[in-house]
């Protein structure tokens, strides 16, 4: 007969105020938090407190994709003494920082290269962490809070820090699949019923539509998809709504996705792992899509080295990795997070699906971009990648513009080119032809 334990003793010895829960904090210390939704707003908001009356020094800060209450507190120009960025997905955020530290001749953000899967085994054997701090969903009658809309490397950076400090907020969903952490894994309770961030929906786009529509028609029925935000994903989604027997296996789960799943479309009824679940390690939408999930079998969250991992996207037959970039060149080559010289954003896990996707039976990997940038001045169909590469050549399986559909797996360099130059906008092929022959790829 299983006996219940009683964890309500234990919750209370360790609640705390916020200034309470992260007075136990060092100068020099090496802090994760939570991306996203799962920024914790009261912890961020009194760490702020003791960086600004100098009681803390030399922080170092690691962290994927921040939100709102990482820019109004701990994220401040005028704390860039005391605390450094360590940023692993460059936002909005660390682009005004960067600027103000360039106008000023400082280096304020540090950003660190990096696979998104590979974040858990980064935080437990590349660097100590001192402390996590995130927001978790209310604990239930066994001891355990859940990850919530952010289990990613949440999880993995919990179970190495020296410290675990969580803020409890009811309207965090409970969600299933690995994402429980133990009130016994915590050190300090910090209750904050703050409403969730929500994500604004991406606007219409012609090109996205175009786009959309072409991606669809390539994803037959019974695939497992993945893909990531904004309107391209938002149009393949639509577009999808007359497929059957979908599956999902995704980084993000968006809106669109699940629209497809209310419809009956995304069912997962053919998917080879995790039949019947739409898998996923993180989200960013709304509160429908956060109610949604709260407590539902219909979903299931797992670590990111779990769910972004190329073995296990693998073993969905069919899958189907549909990823946005800012560039391809010539060769194939693919740029998804510089723009003007600059780290834009990061890679997240496009790299892993992109391989996975191709590993799997029956899978493709398909790369959707608009043609061209900056009101059609600019191509991004281009010679060469003038900053990181993201996915290599040898990765690449198809490109998608609004023209159309460069299949690349297979080809030579000089059928990749052409293939490639024929899916850019027209008036930039006569230079990309003239380009490819002083590569020697024509």
């Amino acid at each position: 007969m299983k006996i219940r334990m009683d964890h309500t003793a234990e919750y209370h010895s360790k609640l705390r105020t916020a200034d309470d829960a992260v007075a136990s904090l060092k100068t020099g210390d090496v802090l994760v938090k939570g991306m996203a939704m799962a920024e914790p707003p009261a912890l961020l908001a009194a760490l702020a407190r003791r960086l600004e009356a100098r009681e803390l020094t030399g922080l170092r800060l690691y962290y994927l994709h921040s939100e709102r209450y990482a820019a109004e507190t701990v994220l401040r120009y005028e704390l860039m003494d005391r605390l450094t960025p360590y940023c692993l997905f460059m936002r909005e955020t660390e682009r005004k920082l960067i600027q103000r530290g360039l106008e000023d001749e400082r280096k304020v953000v540090q950003f660190v290269p990096n696979s998104f899967p590979e974040l858990p085994r980064f935080f437990r054997e590349e660097i100590h962490v001192n402390a996590t701090l995130l927001t978790v969903s209310p604990m239930d009658k066994d001891g355990n809070f859940t990850f919530g809309t952010n289990n990613d490397y949440g999880n993995g950076a919990s179970r190495c820090s020296d410290r675990v400090i969580v803020e409890v907020n009811r309207h965090m969903p409970r969600v299933l699949g690995d994402s429980a952490l133990h009130v016994s894994e915590v050190d300090a309770i910090v209750e904050n019923d703050m409403p969730l961030l929500e994500a604004p929906a991406a606007p219409n786009d012609p090109e996205a539509e175009t786009i959309g529509g072409i991606v669809a028609e390539m994803v037959p029925h019974g695939a497992t998809i993945q893909m990531g935000v904004g309107a391209i994903p938002n149009a393949v989604c639509a577009y999808l709504r007359g497929h059957q027997d979908l599956g999902i296996h995704t980084e993000v789960l968006t809106r669109g996705m699940l629209d497809l799943i209310r419809r009956g479309v995304a069912n997962g009824r053919r998917k080879s792992l995790h039949p019947r679940q739409a898998v996923f390690t993180f989200t960013i939408g709304n509160r429908d899509l956060y109610d949604a999930i709260d407590n539902s079998l219909l979903f299931e969250s797992h670590p990111v080295d779990y769910v972004v991992n190329p073995a296990v996207i693998a073993q969905n037959a069919n899958m189907f990795s549909i990823n946005a970039a800012l560039q391809v060149d010539l060769y194939g080559q693919v740029n998804a997070e510089w723009l003007n010289g600059h780290q834009f954003t990061g890679t997240g896990g496009q790299l892993a699906f992109v391989r996975g996707a191709y590993q799997s039976a029956g899978g493709r990997s398909i790369i959707a971009l608009p043609a061209t940038a900056a009101k059609g001045t600019i191509s991004r169909i281009v010679p060469n990648l003038q900053g990181p590469i993201t996915d290599t050549r040898i990765d690449t399986n198809c490109v998608v513009t609004e023209f159309g559909v460069a299949q690349l797996k297979g080809k030579s360099s000089s059928e990749r080119a052409l293939a490639l130059i024929a899916i850019a906008h027209p008036d930039f092929r006569d230079e990309l032809r003239k380009a490819a022959r002083k590569l020697y790829l024509i």
